[in-house]
This record gives structure tokens, sequence and C-alpha cells, in this order.
């Protein structure tokens, strides 16, 4: 990795000073007040106003710092309806976003609030800092070298399912949020969908009872089929193993079907796509088989 270079930056002015206009995007903690970053303090301190997902929750931490600043409700339910007002302050004076929990955007509406930002050519910062999804990651002991964040499933028993489907075959590793009551029947569907891999239910994180559970996804659904725990919950599954070597006859049925389609050389390359066989290979076969009608 390059070297850090220190660079001029809107929080480079005095504590004391007024923030130039436009968006922070500040990240809060998921648990340990202690995980508020100097720099994410210091933008809070001085932004004139902060738009929250909850202003109870963003209260507490307003006052561990010893700040009061106007805070502005933007959430799921009243996000249409208040953007275009926090438009219209970032031209005129610094805005900073919250969430309850973590980094603003990660399943929340605030990408709307920096999509028309930059619309209407505001300065956007970001002050990184917690991420639930990431320190779950770093706990759960699973392949963090490609990884796949999906956020809350849907509830309804089909729609999951199919949202699961869609990732089955993703060669990553999945993150998840999830509540307790919901977490038993979450990774039962799981199971169902992507087998027994390994996996890990992460919770209270940065918390006193932070917990990392791992196991099978067949066990850890047996574990929390009756009740699930308290605390906010991540459940991290680990990626497919590697998939078995298509046979010949696999690779003949997938031709046959490919020829109704295409030329025997883009029908060779499909299939190898699709199964990892040698293209060059499939085309010889391809030409037989096409020989063969």
């Amino acid at each position: 990795m390059n070297d850090l270079i220190e660079t001029d930056t809107p929080d480079d002015i005095p504590s004391d000073a007024p923030l130039p206009p436009g968006l922070y995007i500040v990240a809060t903690p998921i648990g340990n007040l202690g995980d508020l970053s100097p720099r994410a303090a210091s933008i809070l301190s001085r932004a004139e106003t902060i738009a929250v997902e909850d202003s109870r929750v963003t209260a507490k931490l307003l006052n561990r710092i010893g700040v009061k600043r106007a805070m502005t409700p933007y959430h799921d339910h009243n996000a249409d309806k208040v953007r275009p007002g926090l438009i219209e302050r970032m031209g005129r004076s610094a805005v900073a976003l919250v969430s309850d929990a973590g980094t603003p955007l990660i399943s929340d509406p605030g990408y709307k609030l920096v999509r028309d930002a930059r619309a209407a050519g505001h300065d956007v910062t970001t002050i990184p800092g917690p991420c639930a999804a990431i320190a779950a990651l770093t706990l759960a002991g699973l392949p963090t070298d490609r990884f796949f964040f999906l956020g809350f499933l849907p509830s309804k028993e089909k729609a999951r399912a199919d949202a699961i489907a869609e990732v089955a075959a993703i060669r990553a590793t999945l993150i998840f949020y999830e509540s307790g009551p919901r977490l038993g029947a979450m990774l039962a569907a799981l199971h169902d969908s992507l087998g027994n891999r390994d996996a890990a239910v992460v919770r209270e994180i940065t918390k006193t009872y932070e917990e990392a559970v791992t196991g099978t996804l067949s066990a850890l659904a047996e574990r929390y089929a009756e009740q699930g725990p308290k605390g906010e919950i991540v459940v991290v599954v680990g990626p497919p193993g590697e998939a078995p070597v298509a046979s010949a006859a696999d690779a003949d049925a997938l031709l046959i079907e490919a020829l109704k389609r295409l030329p025997a050389a883009k029908a060779a390359g499909e299939v190898a796509k699709a199964t990892g066989l040698p293209r060059r290979d499939l085309y010889v076969r391809a030409t037989a088989l096409k020989g063969e009608d």
C-alpha cells in the first residue's frame, strides 16, 4: 500500500470555525461510544444541521461529546419530503448525515441525499468509521477476499427464498443483517437454498456481550430455531465449495441445447464459460454433434 499522505481537508480549519457548506457523511459508533473518531466529533460539533435517523439516538451521542445542534429527522418514511430542504440548506451551510449506528447509506436511504447533493453542485465529504457488516466479516473467520453485502432479506417466505436463490452461485462470502425474532427462519432458509456452508452469527458488536458464534448453517439454524438472541445481528455465510467438473454427458446436453440457438463456435464458448471445460475440445464436440443431426 502507498504511504499515507496528509492533505488539506475542510476540517483542517480551526476547531471553533464553521465548516464550509456541503454534505458531510459521518460514521458513528455501532455500540461502543468510544469508537467515535475525533474527526467525526469535530464535524458534528461544527455542522449547522445534523440529519438523523432517530433524534433520540443521536441526542445520546451528541450529549456524550457535549454538543448541541439542530437535528432534522431523515429516514425511510419522510426522506422524499425532507430531502429538498436539506439540499437547499447545503448551499449555504454544513449539513452532517448520520444513521442510528455505523456508516450512513448502508441499508438506509442516504444515497439519494448524496446523489441529489452532487447534482446540485454541493461538496460531499465522507468521515469514515464503524460499519457492522465489515466488523462482522473480521470476526467471522470466513474468506474476505470477495464478499457480497445483501442487508436485510425479505420477511415473506417466497420472496426471501427467491432473494437467496439469486446469490446462491456467487463465489463470495455473503453478509446479511437480521433481527433476533427472524433469525431462526432466516438461517433455515439459507440452509435450504445454499446447502450446509460454514457461517457465523455475530451480534452486539463492540458492546459488552459481543459474540461470534460459528458453525455450519444447519447447526446454527438448529441453535436458534426456538428463540433468536437479543441485539443487533449480522449473519456471515461462506462461499460455495468448488463446483464439480462437468461430465461428458453434461457437456453434450448443454451443447445440444446451445446449438439450437447458436453456431458451433459460439455454443462452445457459452458451454466453456458455464462448465470451465476447454473451449477447443467443446468446439470439436459441437461440430461432431452438428454433423450427427
